[in-house]
């Protein structure tokens, strides 16, 4: 099945992302997770694709997994970092194999420092509508693409960062996944900006539920989307207090959620990180699962 039919409809969705293991530990927590987000019936589950590849065959090998011993609709990350285009054909391959045929194309981080200089491989591609194009090209693939409210970290400004995002969907990206961000108005005028441009695909706001200081800080840093001052005042002042802090960040979190669902959004995808407990939490908040009576603990 492919993720545009399982978005875009009269009930708002939610979907989860995943990363793949990096051990029999890892794995297990991984799979516990998925079992358990599994019931709530996510509209699809996507797997990263470390920089430069370095988790290529794990993320085959998970999303396959995904694909062929559950219920959940599978989608594999690809990154043109550090590959040839001969071997991005062969990843293609690789997933079309599989049994996956959802793709979510991006260019992705340069390996080692995610905010460093981007350089692309000498017989690779340079931007991710050219991904785009090259995974339409090999095949019937639901194809998304990452959009970013604030611009991307290495976009000389917002109306040229709109630009390439209207070229992925040009290029025949089918939806898009945005960045995280920690307060509504970026994404909802990224949204209407798209709209207004004739580019009529579903863009999912990306979610990170604020769980811990550590999520509160790196998720901006990484994803150039601002701090807002009154969230950060509302949350520092129980930085010693883990649990203050969760419970702090959880009901910020669903205000947020809350905020894109009353302003016509149609799906929130979930950063997970391999565990079910917050992103459990928040569908059961927000009435998003599609069964009842799931355990959120």
């Amino acid at each position: 099945m492919k993720i545009t039919d399982r978005i875009g409809g009269d009930r708002p969705v939610f979907s989860v992302e995943f990363m793949p293991p990096k051990d029999e530990v890892g794995e297990a927590e991984l799979w516990k997770a998925i079992r358990r987000l599994e019931p709530l019936d996510p509209a699809f589950a996507s797997v990263t694709y470390g920089a430069g590849g370095s988790s290529r065959d794990r993320t085959v090998r998970t999303t396959g997994r995904i694909a062929s011993e559950t219920t959940l609709v599978a989608m594999a990350h690809l990154t043109a970092v550090s590959h040839s285009v001969a071997e991005l054909r062969h990843v293609i391959a690789e997933y079309a194999a599989a049994g996956i045929r959802n793709i979510l194309a991006v260019r992705g981080d340069p390996p080692g420092d995610p905010l460093g200089e981007w350089v692309a491989h000498p017989d690779g591609l340079t931007y991710a509508d050219e991904l785009v194009t090259l995974t339409r090209r090999l095949g019937d693939f639901c194809v998304g693409v990452a959009a970013f409210p604030y611009g991307h970290p290495r976009s000389p400004d917002e109306d040229s960062d709109l630009e390439r995002l209207i070229a992925k969907v040009r290029a025949g990206a089918d939806f898009a996944i945005t960045q995280l961000f920690l307060e509504p108005e970026g994404f909802l005028r990224l949204r209407d900006r798209l709209a207004a441009a004739g580019c009529d695909v579903p863009m999912l706001p990306g979610i990170m539920p604020l769980t811990t200081v550590r999520t509160l800080h790196r998720g901006p840093e990484l994803s150039g989307a601002p701090l807002p001052p009154g969230l950060a005042e509302r949350l520092e002042r129980y930085a010693d207090d883990p649990a203050a802090f969760r419970a702090a960040g959880m009901d910020l979190t669903t205000e947020l959620c809350e905020r894109l669902l009353a302003e016509g959004v149609g799906g929130l995808h979930f950063y997970t990180f391999n565990r079910s407990t917050a992103t459990s939490e928040l569908v059961s908040r927000l009435d998003l699962g599609a069964r009842r009576g799931v355990p959120v603990a």
